[in-house]
């Protein structure tokens, strides 16, 4: 990729979701990601940033969650088909994690089947499954959301996150 990508990145609008599922569609059927409901991504859109191509063609998408004070998750990271491998991914996550030091998180969670793609962008595999003191694990086991649960290893998420792979990196 030069340094003059094509790709710039937005905060996502009410007029994307369908898209935003439309890119997530196919992974999940692959298993890669998990598909939502529609509602949810509505409820959510505020984490959302959009990736276009030229011309405004919405090419992919990301998350960012934030988990705790210091803590937030990479979520829903897609890329379009006919865009992989041009820097979506790399452009998208450069956002998130800029995002992410701006508000104050020191450290970013993702669960994922790409490792060696967040590898080449810092982060790390878990090897400590207390990545968290045990109060803050406490406060976060009250949490609904099943990216939490799947940060704390939950076994509940199990069936969901077979064969993914948790990462982090420090910011």
């Amino acid at each position: 990729m030069t340094s003059a990508s094509p790709i710039t990145v937005r905060r996502a609008r009410t007029s994307d979701v369908p898209r935003i599922r439309a890119l997530v569609a196919p992974l999940a059927d692959e298993r890669i990601l998990v598909a939502k409901e529609a509602v949810a991504y509505y409820e959510g859109l505020q984490e959302f940033r959009i990736a276009e191509g030229p011309g405004g063609e919405v090419v992919g998408c990301g998350a960012l969650h934030v988990m705790w004070e210091d803590l937030a998750e990479v979520r829903t990271l897609a890329a379009d088909s006919s865009w992989r491998g041009r820097g979506v991914g790399h452009v998208l996550l450069e956002a998130l994690l800029a995002e992410a030091s701006e508000i104050g998180v020191q450290r970013v969670f993702c669960l994922t089947f790409e490792v060696e793609f967040f590898r080449r962008h810092g982060f790390e595999v878990m090897a400590n499954q207390s990545a968290v003191d045990p109060e803050v694990y406490s406060e976060l086991l009250r949490s609904h959301d099943e990216g939490v649960a799947e940060f704390l290893d939950l076994a509940r998420v199990k069936p969901n996150t077979l064969g993914n792979t948790r990462m982090i990196r420090s910011l």
